[in-house]
């Protein structure tokens, strides 16, 4: 996470109900810190999210204990809404896999939060208790995800298909398209991922 991304991800707003999940009067130094557990989730050079690993992910008024790992994390606000959360997620998965090695996933959704949580599920996590938030009282949903070597990430068969301007091609993950310098906002095969890691 650089400074520069921390200062633009304070600015972002996003709409009611969402507006919860403002980054607002947080400290752009502690977020590019790397004691916060914030990584930058990007496409090129371009900040499109962030993912989180740690104490960010926890709610007041929830019960946590040490046997996961706490992950969070977000788009940017016009990003939102485009069904870009699996793979945004998915990213973060497997970089968590790779950096922390832990025992389960957890994530902390809020109850209203169908989109989220239908993704969630999606992607192997199961609930196991709810809460209303210190805060404000809110609801919010605790869920699990154990990492075993019976659980490899979800995912979808690679595509094989012509090398042409505009489309996947075969050269495998992480090959640019031939007239790009990345994959457009339109790709969606497993052929050729649309962003970087996380990193900081």
């Amino acid at each position: 996470m650089t400074a520069a991304f921390a200062a633009d991800m304070v600015s972002w707003r996003y709409p009611a109900p969402y507006d919860l999940y403002d980054l607002a009067g947080t400290d752009p130094g502690f977020l590019a810190s790397p004691a916060s557990g914030f990584f930058a989730l990007t496409e090129g050079d371009e900040l499109i999210g962030f993912r989180s690993f740690g104490q960010d992910g926890r709610v007041p008024g929830g019960r946590y204990d040490s046997s996961a790992l706490d992950t969070g994390g977000g788009l940017r606000p016009d990003l939102t809404g485009q069904g870009l959360g699996r793979e945004a997620i998915s990213a973060g998965l497997e970089f968590g896999r790779r950096e922390f090695a832990p025992a389960a996933f957890r994530v902390t959704v809020a109850s209203f939060n169908e989109r989220a949580l239908r993704v969630v599920r999606s992607l192997g996590f199961g609930a196991i208790g709810s809460f209303l938030a210190a805060g404000d009282g809110r609801s919010f949903e605790i869920l699990v995800r154990p990492e075993s070597a019976g659980n490899p990430l979800p995912s979808r068969p690679a595509t094989r298909q012509p090398a042409r301007p505009g489309t996947c091609h075969p050269a495998g993950p992480g090959t640019r398209h031939p007239a790009t310098r990345s994959c457009p906002a339109s790709c969606r095969s497993s052929c050729c991922p649309r962003w970087r890691q996380p990193h900081r």
